[in-house]
């Protein structure tokens, strides 16, 4: 199994974020994982730079782990022709080594241009029209398209790496899979279910399976009651699920939501504290789910120093063990 690093905007700047990829990079995880939001989850965040300017960045700080967005919102504050140009730009500055997370996208993030936030069923839509937009102008020359929600007129990418960028498609149920599973080449998911997995290589075009990420959030620390803490302060949100998550409009929203969520809750589904055997373990659940790769997020901006060296000198070695 790979794992994976999160390079998350929601809680360190964008000089920060840099450093912290050159540092998972050297620390010996094999891929990084970058979120675009336009706002925290919560306010105790506090951080929410722009992902693609951050991404150039990390290309040039960083030499062998690959990179990818996890996700990107096609549909809303960017339009697909503009995220298919900047994905051309990322692989080429990393040398061939990014892939295209995307996915539906959340209010929280999208809501900003004033667009509205339309359902579920419309937001699959968009997406799917999306994927077939990037798709083509990754195939090079020209590129026309007329659909329900988006029109391309004649756009080409005129810097096309050599090597296609793959692109990922976040899924949480049959529907989702059985839609873009045929037309992705990575399944995007953050929760440990094989029924995905199985479904997923079942429905792609040809069933050979295929590269899975999952992401684990985890709150390393010496403290395990500091750990805890600061996991309820800044990942209490996670509780609500997707169907939730995706629906509210801002952090305050969030603190709302969650302010029945106790720290008990939290420490019963994110690994706290400076234990290894926790984090393997729910690695392990992914790895039975038929993920091939698992990307961690340590929670609090201000503990990736000590939790990058922890990685390199206990979790990876065990998790690869």
């Amino acid at each position: 199994m790979r794992i994976g690093y999160t390079l998350m905007t929601e809680q360190a700047g964008p000089n920060d974020l840099v450093r912290f990829a050159a540092g998972a990079d050297q620390a010996g995880f094999d891929f990084e994982v970058m979120s675009d939001h336009y706002s925290p989850w919560l306010a105790e965040q506090g951080h929410a730079p722009y992902a693609w300017s951050v991404l150039g960045a990390v290309t040039q700080s960083t030499e062998r782990v690959e990179l990818m967005t996890y996700v990107t919102c096609p549909t809303m504050r960017y339009h697909p022709a503009v995220v298919a140009q900047k994905a051309a730009t990322v692989q080429a500055l990393s040398g061939g080594r990014f892939t295209l997370g995307l996915g539906a996208g959340e209010n929280l993030n999208e809501h900003v241009v004033g667009r509205g936030w339309p359902p579920a069923n419309v937001r699959h839509d968009m997406l799917a029209e999306a994927v077939q937009i990037i798709g083509g102008l990754f195939d090079g020359g020209y590129f026309d398209y007329e659909g329900k929600h988006f029109r391309v007129d004649s756009a080409k990418l005129w810097d096309l790496p050599e090597k296609r960028i793959p692109i990922g498609v976040a899924v949480s149920g049959s529907q989702s899979v059985k839609r873009f599973a045929p037309v992705a080449d990575v399944m995007i998911a953050v929760e440990p279910k094989a029924e995905l997995s199985s479904e997923w290589d079942a429905t792609k075009l040809g069933g050979a399976p295929s590269r899975k990420v999952g992401q684990l959030p985890v709150s390393w620390g010496t403290d395990r009651d500091a750990a805890v803490k600061r996991a309820h302060e800044q990942f209490r949100w996670f509780a609500g699920g997707w169907k939730v998550n995706a629906e509210l409009p801002g952090p305050s929203g969030f603190a709302g939501a969650t302010q029945f969520v106790r720290e008990d809750d939290v420490a019963g589904s994110i690994p706290c504290g400076p234990d290894v055997e926790p984090i393997v373990e729910s690695v392990r659940e992914f790895e039975k789910a038929g993920f091939t790769d698992v990307a961690l997020v340590q929670i609090g901006g201000d503990q990736q120093d000590g939790f990058l060296d922890f990685a390199e000198k206990e979790l990876l070695p065990a998790l690869r063990g």
